[in-house]
């Protein structure tokens, strides 16, 4: 007899059945289906307007589909709010980097790491007061190699480390399913190569599924990759079976799906 522990690692972390979502008539996404196992490193690539930040918001409850399921770890999360999704461990990052620019990176980092505590944060009160957040805050920094940069404000720091900084906030929630949004998006080469070698050090019991435009990372970091055009699947698979599909090349060729 398979027991419950058993049964419940057998359970993929992320299961989307059938998932649609329409716009006035317009299918942004259309009955998209896939499986994403525990620990697994996702990337979805397509052309622009293939769906994929819409599939992103459909996971993290931004959206409502009008089609199709949602199962997280077992859970129907189809219809679940945001923060109860967070709450259950899924946290996202944007293709915009969405930080409060005239706060310090600590600060950031502490109102991060607030989330999901029941204290409330007040603009005025010192950092070091709020004890173990900031120890959380300081573990963040250091495993990113910012700590030297904690005092500085967001604004005046370059495009790189602003992304390195959301990432870190999007773990301070201690993740179980993190969705990266285009996180190479506007990056120096350099700055994509240290990113990416950042991601890659990354607890790998946490599932990561990302979208990505530089196809670069997304065969270096995926170990599968899902294909989407015209809000459908076109193509999944390990990084040779998708660089070497025919349909693919002819997406990337310029033909159009």
């Amino acid at each position: 007899m398979t027991t419950t522990a058993s049964s419940s690692a057998q359970t993929p972390c992320l299961v989307l059945e059938g998932l649609s979502k329409a716009f006035a008539g317009l299918q942004a996404v259309d009955n998209v289906s896939l499986s994403v196992e525990h620990g697994a490193r996702r990337v979805i690539i397509g052309p622009n307007g293939a769906g994929k930040t819409t599939l992103f918001n459909l996971i993290s409850g931004a959206l409502d589909p009008t089609g199709g399921r949602i199962t997280y770890r077992g859970t129907d999360i189809t219809h679940m709010a945001v923060h109860r999704r967070t709450a259950l461990g899924i946290t996202r990052t944007f293709q915009i980097t969405n930080l409060f620019p005239n706060l310090t990176v600590l600060r950031n980092l502490v109102i991060a790491c607030l989330a999901l505590e029941r204290t409330k944060f007040m603009m005025f009160r010192p950092v070091s007061s709020y004890g173990h957040l900031q120890e959380r805050a300081t573990e963040l920094l250091q495993e990113f190699d910012l700590w030297k940069k904690r005092d500085l404000l967001i604004k005046n720091l370059s495009h790189g480390d602003q992304r390195q900084i959301e990432v870190a906030m999007a773990l301070a929630g201690q993740p179980r399913l993190l969705l990266l949004d285009e996180p190479t998006a506007g990056l120096s080469p350099a700055e994509t190569r240290d990113l990416t070698r950042l991601l890659k050090k990354l607890d790998p019991a946490i599932t990561i599924l990302m979208i990505e435009h530089d196809m670069d990372v997304a065969f270096d970091f995926g170990d599968t990759i899902t294909v989407l055009c015209q809000g459908q699947k076109l193509a999944e698979g390990n990084r040779d079976e998708v660089r070497n599909n025919p349909l693919v090349q002819q997406i990337y060729l310029g033909a159009g799906c």
